[in-house]
This record gives C-alpha cells, sequence and structure tokens, in this order.
C-alpha cells in the first residue's frame, strides 16, 4: 500500500508541474492552432473586398480557364520574376490568386504581389486590404511570431512533451474517468474547478493525445536529426530532397520562351482526368530552368503531401510525378501531419477539432486557476507570495489576454487605413500590445475577472457592429445571401460575448464566478 500511495503521490506531483510550468505557453499554442483551424475561412473575413466573390457552378472544369488568364497576366505583369504562383479557389476558398515574387532585399525574404479574382468572372479587384488573416494564427501555433523560428520550435516541442506527460499521469492519477463525465459541480469553488478540468481533459482525451504527439511527429527531424545525418552527407537537406523529391534549381540566366500552358494542361489531364487542381508553380519563368508543378487536390484522403506533376516549361517534357502512394513509414508520418493539421476536415469534423481544442484551452486555464485557488485556501490568513501573485498575474493576462488580444486583432482589420504601410504588421502588433496591456494590469490587479470578463463581452458585440458598419454586411445580409462563412464568425463572436457576459454576472463578490474571480487581496 505505501509503494502504491508513492507511486500515485509521485505522479500526482509530476502531473501538477510539468502542466503548470508550460501552461501559458500552452494556452498560446492551443488558442493560435484552434484559430488556425479556420485558416481560410478568417482570412475570407479579413478581405471584404473579395466578399462578393463566387463559386462557379462547375469549379472544377472552369480550372482551365483560370489558369490559362492567369499564365497570361503573370506574363504581362512580372515577366522578369523569380517565382509565379496561381492558387485555385477550393471549398473552402471562393477566391484564386495570381502571384509574383518581387526581388529579394538583403535580409529579408523576397515579398510577394497577389492579385486576388472571382473565380465565376474572372474579373479581378485592383485594391485588397494587406492582412495575414487566418496565416498569422497558423504560424503564432508553431514559430511564435517575434523569436527566432528555431527557438520557437524547440519551446514548442517542449512544451508538447511536457503536455504528453501530463496527459498520461492525468489518466494513470484519474481513479474515476468515466464517473466525472458526467460530474459538473457548480458554486463549489476549488471543486468547480476540478470537475471543469476534469470534464474538458476526459471528454477530449483522445484528441489532447492525438493533436500533443502528432505534433511532436511534424517537428521530429528537427528533434532526432541524427540518423539522417548519418545516412547522408548533406544532412536533412539530402533527406529532403530525396523523400519528397525537392530539388531546388537555380537559374541558367538565358531567356528562353515557354511552351504554352495548354500543352501541359493536356497531359495533366491525360494523366488524371478529373484533376482537381489546387495550386499552380511556376519557377525561373521564361528562363532555360523553367519549371511549372501542378498541385492535385487529394481530396478525403488523410495525407498532407497532395499529388503533383512537375514539367520542364521550355520543352514540355514531365520531369517528376510524385503519387499519393507511398511506403508504409512515409503514408504514417504523412498522415499524422495530415490528421494534426485537419488536412482531410470536412465542415463538420472540423468543428469537432475546433470543439476540441476548445477543451483543450478550458483544459489548461482551469488546471492552472485551480491550483492557485488551493493554495489560497490554505494560505486564507496571508499574503500572497511573491510566486503565487506572479501565477495569478499569468493566469489573468494569459487566460483573459489572449481573447481580448485576438479581437484586437480583428478590430485593427476592420480600423486601419486601407494603405497604410505595413498593414498586416500593424495589426500582429495590436494583438501583442493588448496582450501586454492586459498583462501589466494583470500584475497590479490579478484578480480583476469580471471587469476583463464584461470588457471582452463587449468587445465581441461591438467587433460584430464595426463589421457590419465597415463592410456593408450583416447578420440578415449573409443569410440572405447565403454567406455561411460570414455569418458564422458573427455568430460565434455573439456566442462568445454571451459566454464572457454569463462569466462577468456570476464574477461578483459574493458569488465566485467559475473563471476564478477572487476576493480583492491587494485592497
Amino acid at each position: 500500500m505505501a509503494m502504491k500511495d508513492t507511486f500515485f503521490r509521485s505522479m500526482t506531483w509530476l502531473h501538477t508541474w510539468v502542466g503548470l510550468l508550460v501552461c501559458w505557453l500552452l494556452f498560446l499554442i492551443f488558442i493560435a492552432g484552434t484559430l488556425a483551424f479556420f485558416r481560410w475561412e478568417l482570412n475570407f473575413w479579413a478581405k471584404p473586398e473579395i466578399h462578393h466573390f463566387e463559386q462557379p457552378q462547375q469549379r472544377v472544369a472552369a480550372q482551365q480557364a483560370q489558369i490559362i488568364q492567369g499564365f497570361a497576366y503573370l506574363q504581362q505583369q512580372a515577366p522578369k520574376s523569380e517565382r509565379w504562383n496561381i492558387s485555385l479557389a477550393d471549398e473552402r476558398k471562393d477566391w484564386l490568386t495570381y502571384s509574383y515574387q518581387e526581388p529579394r532585399e538583403p535580409g529579408k525574404r523576397a515579398p510577394w504581389q497577389d492579385y486576388y479574382v472571382n473565380p465565376k468572372t474572372l474579373e479581378g479587384v485592383d485594391t485588397v486590404r494587406e492582412s495575414k488573416g487566418g496565416h498569422f494564427f497558423y504560424r503564432l501555433h508553431f514559430d511564435l511570431h517575434y523569436l527566432d523560428v528555431r527557438t520557437a520550435r524547440w519551446l514548442v516541442c517542449f512544451a508538447s512533451l511536457f503536455m504528453l506527460i501530463a496527459l498520461i499521469t492525468g489518466v494513470v492519477i484519474h481513479k474515476r474517468i468515466f464517473k466525472d463525465l458526467f460530474s459538473l459541480r457548480t458554486n463549489k469553488g476549488v471543486r468547480s474547478w476540478l470537475d471543469s478540468h476534469n470534464l474538458s481533459s476526459v471528454l477530449a482525451l483522445p484528441f489532447h493525445i492525438m493533436i500533443t504527439y502528432t505534433g511532436l511527429i511534424t517537428l521530429i527531424f528537427m528533434l532526432f536529426p541524427y540518423p539522417t545525418m548519418t545516412a547522408y552527407d548533406d544532412g536533412l537537406r539530402g533527406f529532403y530532397a530525396d523523400v519528397f523529391n525537392f530539388q531546388r534549381t537555380e537559374p541558367a540566366n538565358e531567356p528562353t520562351a515557354m511552351v504554352g500552358v495548354n500543352t501541359l494542361l493536356d497531359q495533366l489531364y491525360t494523366k488524371w482526368p478529373d484533376a482537381d487542381i489546387r495550386q499552380v508553380r511556376i519557377d525561373h519563368p521564361n528562363d532555360r530552368s523553367a519549371s511549372v508543378r501542378f498541385i492535385i487536390d487529394s481530396g478525403k484522403a488523410i495525407v498532407d503531401r497532395p499529388p503533383s506533376i512537375t514539367f520542364n516549361a521550355t520543352t514540355g517534357e514531365v520531369i517528376d510525378i510524385n503519387e499519393v502512394d507511398r511506403s508504409v513509414s512515409e503514408a504514417i508520418y504523412d498522415g499524422m501531419i495530415a490528421l494534426h493539421a485537419a488536412r482531410m476536415a470536412q465542415p463538420v469534423l472540423r468543428w469537432l477539432y475546433v470543439l476540441c481544442g476548445l477543451a483543450g484551452c478550458i483544459m489548461i486555464a482551469s488546471g492552472a486557476i485551480m491550483w492557485a485557488k488551493r493554495l489560497h485556501q490554505r494560505n486564507k490568513k496571508q499574503r500572497p507570495a511573491i510566486g503565487l501573485h506572479t501565477v495569478d498575474s499569468l493566469n489573468l493576462g494569459t487566460f483573459m489576454g489572449l481573447p481580448l488580444a485576438t479581437l484586437a486583432f480583428f478590430y485593427a482589420n476592420r480600423l486601419l487605413p486601407m494603405h497604410v504601410s505595413e498593414r498586416a504588421d500593424k495589426e500582429i502588433l495590436a494583438f501583442f500590445l493588448t496582450w501586454a496591456a492586459v498583462q501589466a494590469w494583470a500584475v497590479f490587479k490579478p484578480y480583476s475577472w469580471r471587469l476583463l470578463n464584461a470588457i471582452i463581452a463587449g468587445a465581441c458585440i461591438g467587433l460584430v457592429a464595426i463589421n457590419s458598419m465597415t463592410t456593408q454586411g450583416s447578420l440578415l445580409h449573409f443569410i440572405d445571401s447565403k454567406q455561411w462563412t460570414l455569418l458564422g464568425f458573427d455568430l460565434v463572436c455573439l456566442f462568445a460575448a454571451t459566454c464572457f457576459a454569463y462569466a462577468a454576472y456570476r464574477g461578483n463578490r459574493k458569488q465566485r464566478t467559475w473563471l476564478g474571480s477572487l476576493e480583492e487581496l491587494s485592497v
């Protein structure tokens, strides 16, 4: 019995500390990753100038004309560009883009210029506001934006590893895992927080384990590069070139006319008659080394790398064909990445991903707040120690700051002038400044949950109003025009406003809110 007690105490200690030490970083990763599941929908929302775009009735059949027009446009606008790209509309994107890469400045990435085109009418929009949209949250999820990319990914890996340990130890110490599926006691202080933590953990446990483990797998070659470094003389570069058929070609600097795009499309449709083209990438156009790569939609297959075919753009010869059929190890690795990113998810499954992601956010936040509340109960007659005060501040600054910062990002998208320089960066700056402001406030007022809940609720309602005033769109208009993506965004904002308003209503001094409002100990 003593050994059993010691084991469970050890597991409980491990579960507590591996979770607490990284919970604030994990919350950022989870909330950004959850938003990234609707990356393309957020991209669409962030560009009101293309909200009137529509899909043609025969989307796949219209692709040939779209690609031909894209080649003509890029040939006219940027014949000397290093790279062109044509991104076609799909089931989640009601727009297509013709893009070309501008010359790169020293020490910077080469910028891209995008031209947005209505896939139904093939008419373009000259002015579209600059915004990262959902791509910001996608990159924030694993690159943490301002940090060095490699440093950020190592931090994300360590946080993910800690979470995986917390999940496993949580299952070990959970004695009533099935009973707690139906337990949620309200107004019971720490017990209510424990129930929230257990419920959000157990209900989405398969998702939590899957998303954490596959997240580590996506960066497995960064974590364990030594096998590839041993097998290949040039390490990871050679490995990627071999496995992913990735060979970056250098320009020959010999101007050469390219074959007609119809010639390439005829060969593509001969191999894949029903091909649903996702993207066309052109390297070194109008050069002897020019190549054209057609990337095909893989449908509902659980793969991260879709099939593709690459042509020599000056001769029309096939350079490479990437089929879906792969070795078992490749299929497993590719499938895990696709599962993590929900590549194959249809709307219902995508919403399930989002709900499970929100459950993960609740699990992380409730665990951290429960830990702090327990210490407050044990030391009722003492002022909080500096460590506990720090945890309280980080809890408020992170769990309230990030939702408010997300809203600030969306507000900036609607309110910043269209032609302001570096507009997309200023939207991101609004996100981090808001988060920093809430965190600074939390240092001095770490128990002002009620106030921040009320502010977030008001901001959610205000965003719906601002959206209707700045985009000539409203809930009724979205319903009438069947713009379900825009309608869904507003409905989610109103639902979030209801939740935060309810939390603010419950957060008074006599009746502590489930969001952890404590007595004003700092008074």
